[in-house]
């Protein structure tokens, strides 16, 4: 079976791990591993790590990290309704002592477009289009992944339609925006997308 979702990682430990949930006994732990990009920006991206994959107490922060798994999503339901909720699932995980060739971002994802893309100009003219894709994987599941592309990539994906199946390549970035509340104030959230870098229509 063709894989549809890999992705890599390497940074540093962020924060402490923190329990997240468990399946069948097995105990999923949460923390958050800050990726340099080329630019001095950085992003930080939350990972969900097996207790059985690796001792979520030995992890520390400042620890590097370089992390193998797939990008996934689920709905986090609240008060505020349901939101789309997105981490690195980790499959394998090391703890190189120092920095190696390894891509510090970088992920593949083969899946179709579920909402019509859409397509703009920035307030300083660069072509974006954003796009929602669904990426299949084990036990009839689906992953809902964003994704953003720029320039002759948003120009290919603005002719998208719902269904076509295409297969992107990019790295994970995070994105701070600020929110209006009830109140009339704003608060600062985190959204995580993945910056395309190559996008082409995939055969069956």
């Amino acid at each position: 079976m063709m894989e549809t979702n890999t992705a890599l990682i390497a940074g540093l430990v962020e924060d402490e791990a923190v329990f997240s949930h468990s399946v069948y006994g097995e105990g999923f732990y949460t923390f958050h591993v800050c990726v340099p990009r080329l630019s001095e920006a950085k992003d930080s991206i939350p990972v969900t790590v097996s207790e059985r994959l690796c001792d979520p107490s030995g992890l520390k922060v400042g620890d590097r990290v370089e992390i193998a798994g797939q990008f996934r999503s689920y709905n986090n339901y609240s008060d505020e309704g349901s939101r789309l909720m997105l981490t690195l699932f980790a499959r394998d995980i090391r703890f190189p002592e120092a920095e190696t060739d390894a891509p510090p971002n970088e992920i593949v994802l083969v899946g179709y477009i579920c909402k019509p893309p859409v397509y703009r100009h920035t307030p300083f003219g660069r072509e974006i289009a954003d796009m929602l894709l669904a990426v299949n994987r084990s036990y009839n599941k689906s992953d809902y992944i964003p994704g953003i592309a720029w320039g002759r990539n948003a120009r290919f994906s603005k002719n998208l339609a719902v269904g076509d199946k295409v297969r992107l390549s990019g790295r994970i970035q995070s994105r701070e925006y600020r929110k209006r509340t009830a109140e009339d104030t704003f608060i600062t959230k985190t959204a995580y997308e993945i910056s395309v870098v190559k996008i082409e229509a995939s055969g069956e």
